[in-house]
């Protein structure tokens, strides 16, 4: 059985999805929000990274970034936000869709998304305390 990282085409295409994903959350009223404002310069390389190996692909975002506790710990303490939450979800699923990642693949890649998003409310509270070493948050 193949990985969802070779179902969604590899992490070129990975690349693209989350490049595309940028475009839209910059040009939407609600999602650019977090984006605008001392963002890393290379978020959607970072994020591509970290999904390839999320999706089954090779180590690189533990490997070149940090581990699951990191990811955690940088997107933390910003308060829980859901409209924002599903405004990014549905602009990762239009990513999905402009990019060609669609059937299976596609319902997976978004199925991860969403509940990556979901969990890091876990950590929404300013006072919340990341444990390290989270393991890899890894799609089924």
């Amino acid at each position: 059985m193949a990985t969802l990282y070779e179902d969604c085409g590899g992490f070129d295409q990975i690349l693209v999805l989350t490049q595309r994903w940028h475009q839209l959350v910059l040009q939407h009223p609600e999602a650019a929000h977090p984006f605008e404002h001392d963002i890393h310069p290379h978020h959607d390389i970072r994020l591509a990274a970290y999904l390839a190996e999320a999706f089954g692909g090779p180590a690189l975002y533990s490997a070149g970034y940090g581990d699951e506790s990191y990811v955690q710990k940088i997107h933390s303490g910003n308060g829980v936000h859901v409209s924002l939450d599903e405004a990014c979800i549905d602009l990762f699923d239009q990513a999905l869709k402009d990019v060609g990642i669609t059937s299976e693949a596609g319902a997976r890649a978004s199925a991860y998304f969403r509940k990556a998003t979901e969990d890091q409310r876990t950590w929404g509270d300013p006072s919340a305390e990341v444990p390290i070493g989270l393991p890899m948050n890894y799609s089924s």
